[in-house]
């Protein structure tokens, strides 16, 4: 009898490893999301930045610092997005699964085409991202890229499941694919828009229109009086499609051009869950490309 117990404790103990989850602490809600996708039911994912909150202004927490060190890999957007509290969360958490170079520590922007990354960069340009515009969440192919470059990752880390990953990123890119179909047959191309923050590049790379103008004179640079007088004589001249702008930056500014314009102010997501239509990527996606052609 004691003989068996002992029998079933080892195999309990044997067992619980191939049952475990990986656990996968993302920075952002996009990243959380796809990384959702492509674990489905292999993962337990911990998302660090609320929707509600400015990606560039974000604080180290020691909830952070406690999700970090209990990870099994760490996602993140790269190109310094994360720079004011990821380098802290990775040397505190003193986890060696995350740290640089190693199978746990998940570089998005390691898979994806960078736009706009500037030759040199100095004070006066703003608060330009020196590796380049960190927003690609906006394009459909680099998110599909990613999202390979994901199931790798969890592949290394948890080799039983290699096919269930393989599996989920098929049925992703299936689902991306036929996304794609609607997307593109909706009127974007040779659409012209204002854009408070330089955060739709990638956006109107993927879909054809173009941003003709900032609210912001400079990245992260707010406008002043002076400023906004003269874009309201730019829009009034130029007529663009609208002004674009996310439930965290310039509302008010872009308000009040629209008042002055009548051209439309058009809010559209900055993440997953910033809008309540904003569920996952896909419907992330779907509201923000739909804003743009009502």
């Amino acid at each position: 009898m004691r003989k068996t117990a002992i029998l079933l404790i080892a195999l309990l103990l044997f067992a619980t490893p191939a049952f475990a989850k990986v656990k996968v602490v993302a920075t952002l809600p996009w990243i959380g999301s796809v990384a959702n996708e492509i674990g489905k039911g292999q993962v337990e994912i911990t998302t660090l930045v609320k929707p509600n909150q400015d990606p560039h202004m974000v604080e180290a927490r020691p909830s952070m610092i406690l999700a970090t060190r209990n990870a099994d890999i760490l996602m993140y957007n790269g190109l310094d997005l994360e720079i004011g509290y990821l380098p802290v969360l990775i040397e505190s958490s003193r986890n060696p699964n995350i740290q640089p170079g190693k199978p746990g520590n998940f570089d998005g922007s390691h898979f994806v085409t960078v736009l706009e990354k500037p030759v040199s960069v100095d004070r006066s340009m703003g608060d330009v991202h020196p590796l380049g515009n960190p927003h690609y969440h906006y394009s459909p192919a680099r998110i599909l890229s990613v999202a390979e470059g994901m199931a790798g990752a969890l592949s290394v880390l948890d080799p039983s499941h290699a096919d269930a990953y393989k599996a989920n990123l098929s049925a992703f890119r299936e689902k991306v694919r036929q996304k794609q179909k609607g997307w593109s047959a909706l009127s974007t191309k040779g659409r012209r828009f204002i854009a408070y923050h330089k955060l739709f590049e990638y956006l109107a790379a993927d879909f054809g229109f173009t941003i003709t103008a900032y609210v912001e004179p400079k990245p992260g640079i707010p406008p002043s009086a002076s400023y906004i007088e003269h874009l309201i004589e730019t829009i009034r001249q130029s007529r663009p499609n609208g002004i674009l702008t996310t439930p965290i930056y310039g509302r008010k500014e872009v308000d009040f051009l629209a008042e002055k314009t009548g051209v439309r102010g058009i809010i559209i997501p900055h993440d997953v869950g910033a809008t309540p239509g904003a569920k996952d990527w896909f419907s992330f996606m779907d509201q923000t490309l739909s804003e743009l052609v009502k």
